[in-house]
């Protein structure tokens, strides 16, 4: 869905980034002009616009009470506005900026998804980023459905206007997307790849709300690859409401497998008691900026380098 009040320079330009990856293309070159496409939508937003004035943290509403009035203006509070370019390349940073320590998923949730993160912000921050990789490197518009109704409050905005399924839906429509719906799962899956690489907590209003921000790297990988950046935002709240599978914390209350910390060895748990974070109700955040990671830009756009911390619950 189109926001009516976005301006030309919010649109990312998919032929410009088509032609970056079959310019890189030596072999492969139909695959990739399908994975540019891929590529374009899961960094392409035909949602909210962005302002051009920056105001890193959503400062203005922090000086409010606690409150709707609170949540509202720090999501709608601008952040630092950059040229698309920026997400393509970068000069690194020749001092390392601020890191945020992401603590790791503890067990899987409802739709495969990982979870386990604590009630602080940075949970909150690794709960959006594997939400997110969930459903960019997948492409499809039935499992961002499934995602999003496992993963959203019951006050959420409509799915059909998230920006990740808006993405998707732009990507299935072109002709790229219709030729790589033609192509293995399996060879899609493994070209696609999304890696968070830096975060941000624009800002908080109490234990359980938090305005999350991932940026991540985004790859098309075939006989060569090519890279983005892609920068989101969304409401996060904290909510022990049981889900569809019975259980507070997600999980499938008919495997009783105990959690392992370990990436790669994700279990899943039903102890009683979890909770978890899920994307909360409102109009989503204004748009975050999409900016290379380990750049000045980067830095000033407010990202933190991702580090990755210990296993969550």
């Amino acid at each position: 869905m189109t926001d009516p009040g976005m301006g030309e320079a919010d649109r990312w330009d998919r032929n410009r980034l088509l032609r970056t990856l079959l310019v890189v293309a030596v072999v492969g070159v139909t695959l990739l002009g399908g994975l540019g496409y891929a590529v374009y939508g899961a960094v392409s937003s035909p949602g909210r616009p962005q302002t051009p004035t920056p105001l890193a943290g959503g400062q203005a509403g922090q000086q409010l009470a606690p409150g709707q009035a609170r949540r509202d203006a720090i999501a709608a509070a601008p952040m630092l506005a950059v040229p698309p370019e920026a997400a393509r390349s970068g000069t690194p940073a020749v001092r390392p900026g601020p890191a945020i320590a992401i603590p790791a998923a503890g067990r899987l949730g409802p739709a495969r998804v990982p979870t386990g993160y604590p009630r602080t912000p940075e949970g909150a921050v690794g709960q959006l980023a594997v939400i997110e990789t969930t459903v960019l490197q997948n492409m499809s518009i039935e499992t961002a459905r499934t995602v999003y109704a496992a993963w959203s409050a019951p006050e959420a905005p409509p799915v059909q206007t998230w920006e990740l399924i808006t993405n998707i839906q732009a990507f299935t429509a072109s002709g790229a997307g219709r030729y790589a719906g033609d192509l293995s799962p399996a060879i899609t899956a493994a070209a696609v790849v999304a890696t968070p690489v830096a975060g941000q907590v624009k800002g908080v209003d109490g234990p359980d709300w938090v305005v999350a921000c991932v940026l991540l790297q985004v790859t098309a990988r075939a006989a060569t690859s090519a890279r983005v950046a892609y920068g989101h935002c969304s409401r996060m709240q904290w909510t022990t409401t049981p889900d569809s599978t019975g259980t507070t914390d997600g999980t499938d209350s008919s495997d009783t497998t105990e959690t392992s910390a370990t990436p790669g060895a994700l279990g899943t748990n039903t102890t009683a008691g979890h909770g978890r974070w899920v994307i909360g109700a409102g109009p989503a955040p204004v748009r975050a900026p999409s900016t290379w990671p380990g750049t000045d830009l980067a830095g000033q756009a407010g990202w933190r380098t991702w580090a990755p911390g210990v296993g969550g619950e």
